[in-house]
């Protein structure tokens, strides 16, 4: 744990406040300084017992906002993240873990939530539950989720939750985020530096 929080220090020194490609030992990825200190409200995991983002004993925790019926932003973004898991090393892989929270909690039923994620990797932790908590847990780490509608063609507000996967520490703490155009090699090279390639 503490040499996650020594690595992270050392790439907020070197990255500042922007992210470019990852090289040189700098981030793609967006530092937050001072990090976000994440909220510890609790919602139900798929198997129905009420977890915080701080309950895994991962050293990097990647969140992700997000609902199951989402057609392309999420997909996409989970596609990426678990392609880039697939590259790290098993040690690296061993010290990561992805929590996808659901902004449609009214339709990502745990039975819903946990058989989407384990089309891309069973050992990723779900979480679905009041929508007003979600929210609130959202906050903590600047990710805007609102109330979803059902748009006039039949399609789904993609507005309704920010797409950014935000990297928490094992402190609690999210010193990190990427957008939408990561890649699959630069979430890996930066989940490499973030645990000081060990």
């Amino acid at each position: 744990m503490r040499r996650l929080g020594i690595a992270l220090a050392s790439v907020i020194l070197l990255a500042g406040c922007g992210g470019g490609a990852s090289s040189d030992g700098e981030l793609s990825g967006s530092v937050v300084d001072p990090p976000f200190e994440v909220g510890t409200t609790a919602l139900p995991d798929t198997d129905g017992r009420p977890t915080t983002l701080q309950d895994g004993d991962a050293r990097l925790t990647l969140v992700f906002f997000g609902y199951t019926n989402c057609a392309t932003e999420c997909p996409a973004v989970m596609s990426t993240v678990t392609s880039a898991l697939t590259r790290l090393s098993d040690a690296d892989r061993d010290d990561v873990q992805l929590v996808f929270v659901s902004t449609d909690p009214s339709r990502d039923t745990a039975e819903v939530l946990r058989r989407y994620l384990d089309g891309y990797d069973p050992s990723y932790v779900g979480l679905t539950g009041d929508l007003e908590a979600t929210v609130e847990l959202a906050e903590t780490v600047g990710i805007f989720v609102a109330d979803a509608e059902q748009m006039a063609s039949g399609g789904y507000d993609l507005g309704s939750h920010g797409t950014q996967v935000v990297g928490m520490d094992a402190s609690g703490e999210a010193p990190v985020f990427w957008g939408m155009d990561t890649s699959s090699a630069q979430y890996a090279a930066d989940i490499e530096l973030l645990l000081g390639g060990d």
